[in-house]
């Protein structure tokens, strides 16, 4: 079982009360019940951009987790309309998909490494998206919509998750499911990397060939990862439809990934919980950047090569008094940060 310093816990603890307790009472002492539906998607992409995480954690770049998004919202959309099953039982079923199409994917394009393999995926969300359109369960360019919100989810007669059509603001049910979710993503993550696995993974980022020569099964563990990370962007993508309650081919995008992956570089990538906070502070950001009009773009675009250079280990790589180190887990090894794919 993994152990926690006595910071860590308290530093867990703090974080906990912010997202269930602090952030919905100031939420709801200003009225802003708007930001509920804001939050919510944060916490969506940062589940979805911990998966990519997770493939630059073996050395691959991942620009193609929009695919998976859109695949993950389409099947929960399909199970519950077409097949009227329940959206709590339609979202692990539509992780699992997204994962079982990554085994497929997997098998041949994780083998190739650098900006091959980026380039791969980076057709995927176009691809998917193209497949969308053709296919009749998926309705084509009119996509799925009328989904119903999610329904009362009890075990042995005790109601766990009351029925969302019956609350007042369906929006804050949302945001607690969301915020659940997440945090269970980036435990499951924390887990991950600090587990025989996870080790594992840092000997394929720092040198494939001589963890291949020890005995590591490189393939498996390649295709574990990249199946694990698809899951969680399955699990983003179900929920944004059932938030959203449609799904059309347009609801993922290649800019999409792209942002999933810049998510990742900006919070830090050797770091589990940068994804997390990358994805925060370029949300946010974009829409603060709002009032700027047409130059928008160029000056967004530019903080975030300032970013990158003065930290090119991402934003939790500022030094912080009391952070533990035992939060850092990534591609920088030995104090020199090796580039992942390489």
């Amino acid at each position: 079982m993994l152990k926690l310093s006595k910071t860590q816990w308290i530093g867990l603890a703090v974080f906990l009360g912010a997202v269930f307790v602090a952030v919905p009472m100031t939420i709801a002492a200003f009225g802003r019940t708007d930001l509920f539906f804001t939050l919510t998607s944060v916490g969506l992409l940062a589940i979805a951009s911990a998966g990519v995480w997770l493939t630059f954690y073996i050395g691959r770049i991942n620009i193609g987790q929009g695919a998976f998004a859109l695949l993950g919202a389409y099947v929960s959309a399909i199970l519950v309309t077409k097949a009227g099953m329940s959206f709590w039982l339609s979202l692990p079923i539509a992780g699992l998909f997204a994962a079982f199409v990554a085994v497929l994917i997997g098998l041949p394009i994780l083998r190739l490494r650098g900006v091959y393999f980026a380039m791969i995926t980076l057709v995927l969300t176009q691809v998917f998206t193209l497949t969308a359109l053709a296919l009749p369960i998926t309705n084509g360019a009119k996509g799925i919509t009328s989904i119903p919100l999610p329904g009362e989810l009890s075990l042995f007669g005790i109601t766990l998750i009351p029925d969302f059509a019956t609350l007042g603001n369906p929006r804050v049910a949302f945001y607690y499911t969301t915020a659940a979710l997440m945090v269970l993503t980036f435990a499951a993550m924390y887990r991950l990397v600090n587990s025989r696995l996870g080790h594992l993974c840092r000997s394929m980022q720092q040198n494939e060939e001589l963890a291949s020569s020890i005995g590591v099964n490189i393939s498996y563990i390649r295709i574990i990862v990249f199946a694990i990370s698809s899951f969680f962007g399955g699990i983003g993508g179900a929920m944004f439809g059932s938030i959203a309650q449609s799904v059309y081919p347009s609801s993922f995008q290649v800019a999409d990934s792209v942002n999933f992956m810049l998510n990742c570089f900006l919070g830090g990538l050797g770091y589990v919980f940068g994804p997390m906070l990358g994805t925060l502070v370029l949300y946010f950001g974009w829409d603060l950047l709002f009032e700027f009009g047409k130059y928008q773009l160029l000056i967004y675009s530019s903080l975030l090569i300032i970013l990158m250079l003065v930290l090119p280990n991402g934003l939790l790589s500022m030094k912080i008094p009391g952070l533990s180190p035992k939060a850092r887990s990534g591609p920088e090894v030995a104090g020199k940060k090796e580039e992942p794919g390489q």
